[in-house]
């Protein structure tokens, strides 16, 4: 038993991992600095923790997905990121290619059944 969960924890992680930078780029319409995302994203059951997040965050930007700025103004200053103009064409077509997969991966898991009356086996 401890067997099975240790490989479903690490191909969890695996899954997790591959879909990372989707689940970040799709939260950041809006500027957010790294904990705010950190928070948004567990609240939407995607939980991701900050050393993961950052360097993550750091490699989009350094692609040219993701444009930062600093907030001086606080009393404890804060770098906010944002989708670049790159990033929401990106983005747009990540979310693409990703309802494709989802359609096939739906066909693999059921075999071409049960698509008649959306059940699954």
């Amino acid at each position: 038993m401890s067997e099975i969960k240790e490989h479903l924890e690490k191909l969890n992680h695996e899954l997790k991992r591959g879909t990372l930078t989707i689940a970040v780029l799709s939260q950041l319409k809006e500027p957010q600095y790294g904990y705010s995302l950190v928070t948004s994203l567990e609240e939407k059951d995607f939980p991701v923790e900050a050393n993961t997040l950052y360097p993550l965050l750091r490699r989009l930007e350094k692609q040219g997905l993701l444009e930062s700025k600093w907030d001086t103004n606080e009393t404890r200053p804060r770098k906010y990121y944002l989708l670049s103009k790159t990033g929401e064409k990106v983005f747009e077509q990540l979310v693409i290619e990703w309802k494709k997969m989802v359609m096939s991966m739906e066909n693999l898991l059921n075999n071409g059944e049960g698509e008649e009356n959306g059940t699954s086996r």
